[in-house]
């Protein structure tokens, strides 16, 4: 294939999704979404050093001791017979599934520093994929799919500018969150929200980045990519850090942050409130931008021992048994750096409840961090249709003012799920940049506003988004009322003289 015959983004994405039509039917996506990415990634691997090879092999001819030498002076090492050639040879294998785990151990091996336990949690030689006989013809229809050359991922095929197999990977998770229902938002946040939070913290360069509950780490990395320059170009200076606690999910971030060229990522799989891994000495880690989309209101959120935190990150309050999302606030906030920005996605419930939240949020509020309450339209997230609000902390803010933003009118109505427009997170965006009172759509409120409404943060007690309707004219409506009635008079008449005619 010539890189003037090679295939679009959209055909690559289609091909991806028709090669679930292995497993469809048999289990559910949430159960084969894991072997779909890893084979992907699999095969990238594998185009990839094919790619690398052939080059040396251009350069040194048929010295395969040298070639050798330098394949291992790159990013990644593919052991021998650990390619997807060597997979697809081996298709027919009745032990198919086996020669695929022991190739992705072998990988693993190899690797240990960027892939280790990425795979410990997926066998391709499993009775979740069925008996053996249909485990054997799934496997083969898979290797088959993978084979098409829509999905040769060699990168010489490709402009380097182009992120292929990132944006390919990135539409597999979020068709795969829109059919996983509640649990789909465990794992993704929607492109379009990803987007919107990145350019609300706009990382700086050299910044480092932390996602606490980072799912498969595509919020994370929209993040990172939006970290610019001083003259606003595009920067890969910046370090990005997770942690997940699902292992399932946490390869998935791995993955994701690799398909990215984000090797260098730290992703930690633990419970970010119980057992936090990013430490450094005594305490926690701190961050120039911190960014999240934590479960909503979870319960059993590890309440019991908040009291006896190491990391007193609940000083200013314990967050109720039942609702967590200010436990993750409290830890996001004790993260960040003294000049960094939190940016987070909550329920609207965290802007008034009482009780221990209203303690915590006042805190908050006379520790003059909150810049922005942003709210968004309803059923934007996979798994719920309630509307959410981001939040904007920012430990270096200069005044006592806080913008209230009420977004939830503006976006593109779909049949599952809505989303936001190009238009719609500019104007977000551009808002709170400037810092704009824009009628029936933001406020600025300074301390004193907050405290007379005792730290309530409810969006509509400073955006008036009340229209008057318009005056109904009495007389004219009666008049029309009259029209209509006789007009329906004579139809009745003319429907009785056809009646008449008829004998009926």
């Amino acid at each position: 294939m010539t890189i003037k015959e090679r295939p679009t983004q959209q055909q690559i994405n289609n091909a991806l999704w028709s090669a679930c039509d292995t497993f469809r039917g048999a289990f559910d996506s949430s159960e084969y979404k894991n072997y779909i990415l890893v084979f992907m990634f699999l095969k990238y691997l594998s185009d990839v050093w094919k790619d690398h090879y052939q080059k040396y092999q251009e350069q040194y001819g048929d010295d395969d001791v040298l070639i050798r030498r330098k394949l291992k002076r790159e990013r990644f090492v593919l052991p021998e017979n650990c390619s997807f050639d060597y997979i697809y040879e081996k298709r027919n294998d009745p032990d198919i599934g086996g020669i695929i785990d022991k190739i992705l151990a072998k990988i693993e091996e190899q690797n240990l520093e960027k892939l280790n336990g990425v795979f410990r949690n997926i066998s391709f030689n499993s009775e979740k994929l069925g008996q053996t006989k249909d485990r054997n013809r799934r496997l083969v229809n898979l290797i088959n799919d993978f084979a098409k050359p829509e999905l040769d991922f060699r990168p010489s095929l490709w402009d380097d500018k182009q992120d292929v197999l990132g944006e390919a990977y990135m539409y597999l998770l979020e068709k795969f969150a829109s059919g996983a229902g509640k649990k789909g938002g465990e794992f993704f946040t929607p492109k379009e929200v990803s987007q919107l939070l990145a350019k609300l913290v706009a990382p700086k360069e050299g910044a480092r980045i932390f996602d606490p509950t980072c799912g498969s780490a595509s919020l994370l990395i929209q993040v990172a990519e939006e970290v610019k320059d001083e003259n606003g170009n595009p920067s890969n200076d910046f370090a990005i850090y997770g942690q997940e606690s699902n292992g399932d999910t946490w390869a998935l971030s791995k993955m994701n942050c690799f398909l990215h060229g984000m090797d260098a990522a730290r992703i930690e799989w633990c419970d970010t409130l119980n057992n936090p891994q990013l430490v450094e000495g005594n305490g926690l880690m701190k961050f120039d931008v911190v960014i999240a989309n934590p479960p909503f209101s979870l319960d059993k959120w590890g309440h019991e021992k908040a009291e006896s935190d190491r990391f007193k990150r609940y000083f200013r309050g314990i967050p109720p048994k039942s609702k967590g999302d200010y436990a993750f606030i409290l830890h996001m906030v004790e993260t960040t750096l003294p000049t960094g920005k939190v940016g987070v996605i909550v329920p609207h419930g965290v802007l008034f409840r009482g009780s221990s939240e209203g303690k915590i949020r006042q805190a908050l509020i006379e520790d003059n961090f909150l810049e922005a309450v942003i709210g968004l339209p309803s059923n934007l997230f996979f798994g719920t249709g309630i509307p959410a609000a981001i939040l904007i902390f920012n430990k270096a803010k200069k005044n006592d003012k806080t913008l209230f933003i009420d977004a939830s009118k503006e976006y593109e109505d779909g049949k599952k799920q809505n989303k936001l427009r190009p238009e719609d997170i500019s104007k977000i965006v551009d808002t709170y940049r400037n810092f704009s009172k824009i009628e029936k759509y933001s406020h600025i409120a300074d301390l004193q506003e907050i405290k007379e409404n005792d730290y309530n943060l409810n969006i509509p007690r400073y955006v008036d988004t009340f229209e008057e309707e318009e005056l109904v004219d009495i007389e004219a409506t009666k008049q029309e009322i009259k029209r209509l009635e006789s007009e329906l008079a004579e139809v009745r008449a003319e429907m009785d003289n056809y009646l008449e005619e008829l004998g009926l």
